[in-house]
């Protein structure tokens, strides 16, 4: 049997390597199972694989956020059976195919509340994981202040919404484009730019306590480091690895990275979620043929939310 499934098989530009194909449809491998896929959430980390973020075998796919439904089990899977419907994270490193495709190989997942849209379900896994991973790092607790860099990036809108379920109180950085909606959240929220340190350290009354950035790098560690009172392990990235050493700011890339909760609170979030007390914003959803659009207007910086395919 085979299905359609978005592909490279060289590393470049995304426009110029990427392209739908017929591909077989394999059998998943231990500890692994097979969706047919609902949505397919797109994320500036799909473009990275192409251009060689974490280089493996080739060819492979794009797509690490899927929902679901469950088409086959691998061996050692206990949790869920044929037919029960899942969110959770294409395994892209193992080649071949990901999310971007007709039927899907996952690596974690969750299941999918009734009461959650699969659209809505296919935007929560990575930013879930990522904005946990790095609150955890930072040791966020109740009572304390936190400021997330970053804030209109999908995963920076999750860090805000997980640091106030988490007790902290929350600063945020963004653009106009979410900062009525962070603020409605309960988020105190200021522009970028010229004056940022003076208005964050004015707002929160002095240093902050943690430090969040999810922003594209743009060389704004450094300040972030003097809003968290000029100490750099109080500040976590989850974008700009290469600034982060020399400075001392935290990453995922630390040998003292405390355990992560991951992928292991992505029910949490998705039965959240169902409630209508979790959200990441879904801009515009493409079918699968669609994906050149989609990726033009990812590159773009505009996308005001996340762009979803739906095989």
């Amino acid at each position: 049997m085979a299905m359609n499934a978005i592909r490279f098989h060289e590393y470049g530009e995304p426009a110029e390597v990427l392209r739908m194909e017929q591909v077989d449809i394999l059998e998943p491998g231990p500890g692994r199972i097979r969706v047919k896929v609902h949505a397919c959430g797109l994320n500036p980390a799909d473009w990275a694989l192409c251009r060689g973020l974490f280089p493996g075998t080739l060819p492979r796919g794009v797509g690490l956020e899927v929902s679901g439904t469950v088409d086959a089990v691998g061996e050692g899977v206990a949790d869920v059976a044929v037919g029960d419907p899942v969110l959770g994270a294409a395994d892209y490193a193992a080649g071949h195919s990901a999310g971007a495709a007709d039927f899907a190989m996952l690596k974690h997942w969750a299941p999918m509340p009734a009461d959650l849209d699969p659209i809505q379900a296919a935007a929560l896994p990575m930013a879930v994981e990522t904005a946990s991973r790095g609150l955890a790092g930072l040791g966020v607790e109740a009572g304390q202040t936190l400021l997330v860099h970053g804030a209109g990036t999908m995963i920076g809108f999750g860090a805000v919404q997980i640091g106030l379920l988490h007790g902290a109180t929350v600063y945020a950085t963004a653009g106009e484009t979410y900062a009525e909606r962070l603020r409605a959240l309960g988020a105190t929220v200021t522009s970028y730019g010229g004056g940022m340190v003076e208005r964050v350290l004015e707002a929160a009354g002095g240093p902050v306590d943690r430090i969040l950035d999810t922003a594209p790098p743009s060389g704004v560690l450094p300040d972030l480091v003097r809003i968290a009172g000029g100490q750099a392990r109080r500040v976590f990235t989850v974008t700009d690895f290469a600034s982060a050493g020399p400075l001392g700011v935290r990453s995922v890339f630390d040998a003292d990275q405390p355990r992560s909760p991951g992928y292991e609170v992505l029910g949490e979030y998705a039965q959240l979620a169902a409630a209508g007390k979790f959200t990441i914003p879904v801009a515009r959803t493409f079918p699968l043929a669609e994906w050149h659009t989609a990726l033009e207007i990812s590159e773009s910086g505009h996308a005001r939310g996340k762009l979803v395919l739906l095989p």
